[in-house]
């Protein structure tokens, strides 16, 4: 890959916003937390009871509050920058002395947007990092600094973009063409991870050739035994033109409607919607195990589990694809108890879902989507307040 994209490290950093910094492995379910002043509650206690609806829509735990960033086809305020509409997959970039938000666009015009924010949190900028493709759903952060966009089309792809957009993206054909969602990335083991939104897709590794250069590897797809024991099998031919990857391995059906997906520690994390269920997958031990089973208890947290990431202390935050009355984004403790951190009703969220969940570099500044709000052009939300933000060094 000429001039590749991760060499902006100059420019980015080492830190993607959350991606790098936070823990959230197997010491995150032994008790990892802080108990120390300004760590968080004992186990299991979620952020308190919702308030009231606030002027957004919202009901937030005390000591919360959100602000409107952008809402799709309007100008991003103190730019020129009419926002994308349908915003799905985000993350963070630290930038300068602030952070850049970048978000894909779920609509067939496809593409991406970056929001750049000052030290304090003020906009400086909005542009786009991508143009020319179709239904960017989601993806990942990479810890080199860069944004991968996934296309959820039959003939979707991955592409690499520069989160300042002043490098074109690239696309990376050999991690396969297929309906994308996600992308986790292990740095450790120097290997991709790739989510597939299908009620019989596959579960997804891609091995690079070269790290971190993404532009030639090995692309598996996962076979789940009883048990929970995981072989990789190689896809014959990720390009294809004729057959879907997904139909190139046999028994790849583990993952109902596989959508978001998180890396740490050791371990991914990967949200199946179909059957409301969290799957945490061991990188060293290849066992993969269900962490959260929504359609198993009576008056679930959450149902229609979607796009993950996670918080400084390790808490999984996880937004609901629900065109329900009240559409949910919980948080996941340490114990594996899941609560409602905060909803999105009314006339103004009606038939929409929640995307897009991303802190700022430095945990305190907390970034969602309500994709279809205000009749469908989707809006950015910052939420801030009392996040718990300290883990014990070295879980």
């Amino acid at each position: 890959m000429s001039d590749p994209l991760y060499r902006r490290r100059e420019v980015l950093g080492a830190s993607v916003g959350a991606a790098v910094a936070l823990g959230f492995g197997a010491a995150f379910w032994q008790g990892a937390f802080d108990t120390g002043d300004g760590g968080p509650p004992p186990r299991g206690e979620s952020y308190g009871a919702l308030g009231d609806v606030d002027a957004n829509g919202l009901r937030l735990p005390a000591g919360f509050e959100a602000r409107l960033v952008a809402r799709g086809e309007e100008t991003v305020e103190g730019t020129d920058y009419a926002w994308h509409l349908a915003s799905d997959g985000a993350a963070t970039f630290s930038a300068d002395g602030g952070w850049i938000l970048v978000s894909n666009s779920e609509v067939p015009e496809g593409g991406a947007s970056a929001i750049r924010f000052g030290a304090g949190g003020e906009i400086e900028d909005a542009y786009r990092i991508l143009e020319g493709t179709a239904q960017n759903c989601s993806g990942g952060p990479t810890p080199w600094g860069t944004w991968l966009s996934c296309e959820e089309i039959e003939a979707g792809r991955v592409w690499e973009c520069d989160p300042t957009g002043e490098r074109p993206a690239q696309v990376h054909e050999a991690m396969g063409v297929f309906y994308h969602e996600a992308v986790a990335v292990d740095p450790l083991g120097r290997q991709v991870y790739l989510t597939e939104d299908l009620d019989d897709g596959a579960f997804y590794r891609y091995t690079p050739e070269r790290w971190p250069d993404l532009s030639s590897g090995l692309l598996e797809a996962a076979r789940v035994a009883d048990g929970g024991a995981v072989e990789w099998v190689e896809v014959p031919d990720p390009n294809a033109a004729d057959e879907p990857t997904r139909s190139q391995v046999s028994d790849t059906g583990h993952f109902e409607r596989a959508e978001g997906i998180w890396f740490d520690a050791g371990t991914v994390y990967v949200a199946t919607t179909i059957n409301a269920r969290i799957h945490a997958y061991d990188t060293a031990a290849e066992r993969v195990e269900v962490i959260y089973d929504g359609l198993a208890v009576e008056d679930p947290p959450l149902l229609r589990v979607d796009n993950i990431t996670a918080s400084p202390v390790g808490e999984l935050f996880v937004c609901e694809d629900s065109e329900a009355e009240e559409i949910r984004l919980g948080v996941m403790t340490q114990d594996r108890t899941v609560t409602p951190f905060l909803v999105a009703t009314g006339e103004n969220h009606l038939a929409s879902e929640l995307t897009g969940p991303a802190f700022d570099p430095s945990g305190s500044r907390f970034y969602f989507t309500s994709q279809r709000a205000n009749q469908g052009q989707g809006e950015v939300y910052e939420v801030t307040g009392p996040f718990r933000g300290r883990r014990r060094s070295g879980s």
